[in-house]
């Protein structure tokens, strides 16, 4: 093993017996493990955050099969590296077995275009296809690819999976059993926790804390907590603010301030902003909320979610942070009623759909003189010519004559 390679690298399993988490598809009795013992693999798609271990279940799929495995990212790579790989897979003097796998890190990166190169070689079997993205693949990856494989959503590890590989490493020859390292478990528990779920940010941490503390009088590199919050430094962020994990962030942050849990809500907003999420984004939301859910039990909601999306766009970060908090609470707080947003949402359905029929006459505009003679606004009732400003009249058509959009629930005053 070549010691000059990132720790993360060299740790990286060797054999399915090796590889640490993802129990749920990697289990003995799971259909990828049996797959991949029985040597009968079919195209996959390998879908979950950073340093899941996408790359490594691989890297162990290469070593346990007895396909040649050929490996590009889509970063850096096109047409034409396809064409290459799809002739080596042909290449009965480069690929005697005739068999063939063909990794592609970070598919979501290809095109249309590209990905739809790769499908008579995956559908006539001269390759089969692994593909890693960190992105939701039923958004990202061609419908038809999809189709053509099986897809397998990997989880982020564990606390206990990360500090399990963290005290291979310590003892491991292809990790850092050369130096004599003095570190406590629960440092190493601290430094798995901060990594939250990225086995490789761990590694990372735990290398540069060994590589950048000075030995002591009897040659032994002393971990301490402080050194390693130094070298993780602070917790990683649950997910890119870009990527398919903002949709669901977002989403659980508008269903936690309409199923009125303020400490949710506060969550979800905190996890947002720790991401870099823009915090205008993140007002609008709090805008739409206020409308479509409190509506008529509370329409000041509405008024104090507007006001929070100017203060924040005048004030910006770190401080619109409490300006956003504000808000989500008040609307989590505030009693709920979508009876004005049922409404909207029938009356549109209903003009879009249906033969509504006319304006009734008497309340149609007449500017101009004239049009009174062909009955326009005739016959018009002014309410506050009638006792509580109100009088009864026909405002519908005649077709809707009846219909019923804003129907008040118990919650609107």
């Amino acid at each position: 093993m070549d010691l000059s390679k990132p720790l993360a690298y060299r740790m990286s399993p060797q054999t399915l017996d090796d590889y640490v988490g993802q129990e749920h598809i990697l289990g003995k009795d799971k259909i990828l493990y049996r797959t991949i013992q029985a040597d009968r693999l079919s195209s996959l798609i390998l879908w979950g955050p950073p340093g899941c271990g996408k790359t490594s279940l691989a890297r162990v799929i290469s070593q346990t099969t007895k396909y040649k495995f050929l490996k590009i990212n889509a970063v850096a790579s096109g047409i034409a590296d396809i064409k290459n790989a799809i002739e080596t897979a042909q290449n009965v003097m480069l690929n005697p077995s005739g068999k063939c796998i063909l990794f592609i890190d970070e598919i979501h990166r290809f095109n249309k275009i590209q990905q739809d190169a790769l499908l008579p070689y995956v559908e006539n079997g001269t390759i089969i296809l692994i593909g890693a993205t960190t992105e939701n693949p039923y958004f990202e990856v061609n419908k038809a690819l999809i189709s053509r494989s099986m897809v397998f959503h990997l989880n982020p590890l564990t606390q206990n999976d990360i500090f399990k590989v963290l005290k291979k490493a310590l003892s491991d020859p292809r990790g850092l059993a050369s130096y004599h390292i003095k570190v406590e478990d629960s440092t190493l528990e601290k430094i798995a926790e901060t990594a939250n779920g990225d086995v490789r940010t761990a590694l990372n941490g735990l290398e540069v804390a060994v590589l950048t503390t000075t030995m002591d009088q009897d040659g032994v590199i002393v971990i301490t907590d402080e050194i390693a919050k130094e070298c993780v430094q602070t917790r990683k962020a649950v997910f890119d603010k870009n990527g398919d994990s903002h949709y669901d962030n977002i989403s659980a942050f508008i269903k936690s301030m309409r199923g009125s849990d303020p400490d949710a809500a506060l969550f979800y907003l905190a996890r947002a902003l720790n991401a870099g999420e823009d915090p205008v984004f993140m007002a609008r939301r709090i805008v739409i909320c206020a409308a479509e859910d409190v509506g008529m039990a509370n329409p000041n909601a509405l008024v104090v979610a507007t006001s929070a999306m100017q203060a924040t766009t005048m004030v910006g970060m770190p401080e619109a942070r409490i300006i956003l908090a504000e808000a989500a609470v008040y609307v989590a707080t505030s009693k709920k009623s979508n009876c004005a947003y049922l409404g909207i949402e029938k009356a549109l359905a209903d003009v879009a759909n249906k033969d509504t029929g006319t304006i009734p006459m008497h309340i149609r505009n007449a500017p101009v003189e004239g049009m009174k003679k062909e009955g326009y606004s005739v016959g018009y009732k002014y309410p506050h010519d009638y006792p509580g400003h109100y009088v009864q009249q026909q405002y519908l058509p005649d077709k809707m004559v009846g219909t019923k959009y804003y129907i008040k629930d118990d919650t609107v005053e």
